[in-house]
């Protein structure tokens, strides 16, 4: 059967597939933002993929709705007294420094915060009950204020669901009322009430938005099976995604970060930093032998507390814009020039192109990418395997602008002081993730993929000194690629709060609690079409010294729970309390079906220890002053070959970078591995 990945993104929407003969595929269309859908067919359409091909998809579509705040008229339905559990939050100041600190609206506004007189106590025991003519009155109100998705989360549902199921039953009962809803007994059942209550709504406004995209998406594809990747690095089911949308939030990046780690994984490198620099932003993360995952993200500045893959991102990508401040600085991103109308070599019509950026107006349109074909890094003629021509000289009108911004008289080095600024937010991000959390980078791998990360991963690896460089074969579509490789997964939780050593038969009640969630997580994947067995199971533990605040996520091993816990803690944050009380907070579960292995790992047929022949020289800019550099054609290089600096290595979905110094060799499965050659 032949399987699609499609990758949406701000500039290109990228398709990976899997043909009748177990090769693959891929492709690249420009993105239609207004609706991500009419690339996704259009691609499928100018293929000719098979009408029972399974298509798995990474959304931007919940994403983009929160970043908009275009999402649902959401209302929250809580305990009394905790309506405004989202206004109040906590007392974390993400601007230390800020005199008039602002936090992001609430998605739901006062007026749709509806309180009820129902409570649980904190051992999950009925202390007041629900009232059938409360539930009636708020239905009505629902239905009055027009309320298209409804999230609910009543206190302590986590150890008692039984109100928030009879509040959902009343409304799908109610004649006439479309609304979707959202229980955090589902969604989040864990303690912690505004993390809880944030993750619900955020599911509840970007559901039905998603619900009616891949509903409409689904039939237009026909008989094809579709299935979304999730945060966390596996795929659901379309009904899955479309009820559950919040673990979609970040599904293009988890994708690039699992195709990373599956082809890294192959050529025989386990410890990677992933870096994707893409159109409009760069997400990066590091992978110390396995897939990093967390529960304390945030979108748009709201936590959301499901398992995602642990991605930093920057605004900084091939469609950011450089503009000069009313102080002479230069500042690269986080503003997009997006795909329409994108960079400016991409020749589309400035119109009346206007950026602005804290009131002040910025006439011109320079990016990223026009600063990289400018220095010779990108060519005008060979842009996507030559099938779309850059416009040399669109770019270089954008770039004079620009230049008597900075008050210098050449467009290359504007164009040089751009790259500069772009690598060195992209260089605080790679430290973000590896540095600053205890990680020495140069023990690690930088896998460089996205239609621009090949371009500037050399000159970051330069920096912060990591050995090498991995460009995978089709480093420009390596998240759709994530998509095929990505096992069918779910994730499940529950809050349990027991210390660990006061009860000897306690390691008796996680394996109950646990089997619990199994029988759980077995139903549901039997639904989406997956055998049990097929299926593997991860179970962790959430724990902590008695008294911290936070927690640290822990493998289950039955025995020796605390010692795994005492040497995680010192390992994170450099000391441990071996005669201090521990507590377990909450037990997860992590089910995977099997997956058909990728054919990444054949070896190539050809392999030659010759040099290859440049196909020709140009000039390029490296270390702020212009160089002769050789070009070559990436499918003419076989295995054995190598490359030597200041080389430009061209195909069709990115272009590599190779500066003075360094040297790129082609290993037995196509990657360039591209290391210092001193």
């Amino acid at each position: 059967m032949v399987r699609l990945g499609v990758d949406t993104g701000g500039t290109f929407t990228d398709f990976v597939w899997l043909d009748e003969n177990g090769r693959l595929q891929v492709h690249k269309q420009l993105s239609t933002p207004w609706d991500p859908s009419e690339a996704i067919l259009a691609g499928i359409s100018s293929l000719s993929i098979a009408d029972d091909a399974e298509v798995v998809h990474g959304s931007t579509v919940a994403t983009n709705a929160l970043l908009e705040r275009r999402g649902a008229r959401t209302a929250l339905i809580t305990t009394a007294g905790f309506g405004d559990v989202l206004a109040i939050g906590r007392q974390n100041r993400t601007g230390l420094y800020a005199l008039l600190p602002q936090k992001p609206e609430p998605l739901v506004p006062p007026e749709w915060r509806y309180e009820l007189s129902e409570r649980v106590t904190a051992l999950g025991q009925v202390q007041a009950p629900l009232l059938q003519s409360e539930i009636e009155a708020l239905v009505d109100r629902l239905a009055v204020d027009n309320i298209e998705s409804v999230a609910v989360c009543l206190l302590f549902s986590f150890l008692w669901p039984d109100h928030e199921q009879q509040i959902r039953r009343a409304i799908d009962g109610h004649s006439g009322l479309p609304i979707s809803v959202s229980l955090s007994s589902e969604i989040l059942p864990e303690f912690r009430e505004f993390e809880r209550s944030s993750t619900t709504v955020i599911n509840a406004y970007v559901s039905p938005l998603m619900g009616r995209y891949l509903t409409r998406l689904d039939t237009q594809i026909g008989r094809r099976r579709l299935a979304v990747m999730q945060s966390n690095g596996g795929i659901i089911s379309a009904s899955g995604a479309a009820s559950q949308a919040a673990r979609t939030v970040l599904s293009g990046p988890a994708g690039g970060v699992v195709g990373a780690r599956y082809v890294a994984g192959v050529a025989g490198f386990d410890d990677l930093i992933t870096f994707d620099m893409g159109g409009t932003s760069t997400d990066v993360a590091l992978c110390p032998g396995h897939l990093p995952a967390t529960t304390r993200g945030e979108i748009a500045g709201m936590p959301l507390r499901l398992p995602i893959i642990d991605i930093h991102t920057v605004g900084a990508g091939g469609g950011s814009l450089a503009y000069v401040d009313l102080e002479g600085a230069l500042h690269v991103g986080p503003q997009s020039a997006g795909a329409d109308p994108g960079p400016a070599c991409y020749g589309r019509s400035d119109g009346q192109w206007r950026l602005e950026v804290h009131g002040q107006q910025i006439p011109y349109r320079v990016t990223t990418t026009d600063a990289n074909l400018i220095l010779g890094r990108l060519d005008e003629t060979n842009f996507l395997g030559g099938t779309m021509t850059l416009d040399q000289s669109a770019a270089e009108r954008q770039l004079r602008a620009l230049a008597r911004d900075l008050q210098i008289d050449s467009i290359s080095k504007a164009a040089w002081q751009v790259i500069q600024v772009a690598n060195a937010t992209m260089e605080r991000a790679i430290r973000r993730v590896s540095v600053e959390r205890g990680f020495d980078p140069r023990l690690f791998t930088l896998v460089a993929f996205g239609g621009a990360g090949p371009l500037h991963a050399c000159e970051l690896a330069e920096q912060l000194q990591i050995p090498r460089v991995l460009v995978p074969v089709a480093p420009g579509v390596l998240s759709a690629l994530g998509m095929l490789a990505a096992a069918p997964a779910k994730d499940y939780s529950r809050t349990i709060m027991r210390e660990l050593e006061t009860d000897l038969l306690l390691v008796d009640q996680f394996d109950e609690q646990f089997d619990l969630l199994v029988e759980t997580a077995t139903a549901d994947m039997a639904r989406e079409g997956h055998a049990a067995d097929t299926l593997t199971f991860e179970r962790a533990l959430d724990m902590r010294y008695v008294g911290q605040s936070h927690e640290l996520t822990v493998a289950y091993g039955s025995q020796e729970q605390a010692a795994l816990f005492h040497a995680e803690h010192g390992r994170r944050f450099g000391y441990q309390r071996p005669d201090a009380r521990v507590e377990v907070v909450n037990l997860r579960l992590k089910v995977t079906a099997a997956v058909r292995r990728l054919p990444v790992d054949a070896a190539l047929a050809t392999v030659d220890d010759g040099l290859p022949q440049p196909t020709g020289e140009k000039t390029v800019w490296f270390n702020g002053q212009p160089n002769r550099a050789g070009l070559y054609e990436r499918q003419q290089l076989r295995a054995g070959q190598t490359v030597t600096g200041p080389a430009i290595v061209f195909q069709f979905d990115t272009t590599t970078v190779l500066p003075p110094g360094w040297r790129a060799s082609v290993d037995r499965f196509g990657n360039l591995i591209v290391e210092r050659a001193d």
